[in-house]
């Protein structure tokens, strides 16, 4: 099913109480990478209790079948009530989406600095941990390190472009190309993500790397990452 279709069964469902669809994450940002990626929709209700949540269970579960994360609801007030809770997530929307339906709702987001370095704390720190713990979890085997790289990959670049927000206001919309350009704030090797990137998009295969060593080297440099982002948010 591809966001068009689900943008006609939304509107089948519920034609007078969808206010805006919009597309967002690595298809509207250019990061798309097949198989690898789903779609990602931010849909906006005028209401949201359940008869109209039942009235949007046909169009998700074929939404959800074709390999796709259940649409993320909003109404338009809980949008903006949100912004303090979720910074990274809506700044990311608000500088790289299509509309496929109905106004922009992103367009006045305005974020706090303290509460995105907030999240960001959070965030960098719970995801260090996940992925020592999913690494016990592959027992060291090869394939499975190497799907444990690949699927926490686009995790960490989202937390490194929202790191990239505290150095400079622009910041691109290929998460690849933000971490390059944090490399330019804080000192590390863009490579070994670059290297992932490539195993995510199949322009390198597993096989022909050492997966022990590229794990290592991705674990250090995602907490060389974390330390000086700590450090940068230490600053009084």
């Amino acid at each position: 099913m591809t966001p068009e279709q689900l943008v006609e069964k939304l509107k089948q469902a519920n034609p007078t109480g969808l206010k805006s669809v919009i597309l967002y994450g690595s298809a509207a940002a250019g990061d798309y990478a097949g198989k690898r990626s789903d779609y990602n929709v931010l849909v906006v209700m005028d209401r949201l209790g359940l008869p109209e949540l039942k009235l949007f269970l046909q169009p998700s579960r074929a939404w959800i079948k074709a390999g796709n994360a259940p649409p993320l609801l909003f109404t338009p007030d809980g949008l903006r009530q949100s912004v303090d809770v979720f910074p990274i997530e809506l700044l990311d929307i608000r500088d790289s989406h299509l509309i496929l339906y109905g106004e922009d709702m992103t367009r006045d987001i305005q974020v706090e600095p303290r509460n995105l370095r907030l999240q960001l704390e959070h965030e960098l720190k719970g995801k260090v941990i996940q992925l020592r713990e999913r690494y016990l979890e592959t027992g060291g085997k090869p394939a499975q390190v190497g799907d444990l790289l690949m699927s926490s990959l686009s995790s960490f670049l989202v937390l490194f472009r929202a790191a990239l927000r505290l150095f400079q206001d622009q910041v691109p919309a290929t998460k690849i190309e933000a971490v390059k350009q944090l490399s330019s704030h804080i000192s590390f090797d863009t490579e070994v993500f670059e290297t992932v990137d490539a195993l995510k998009a199949g322009t390198k295969k597993l096989r022909e790397l050492d997966t022990e060593e590229l794990f290592g080297r991705y674990l250090q440099t995602v907490e060389t990452i974390v330390q000086a982002v700590d450090a940068h948010l230490c600053k009084p």
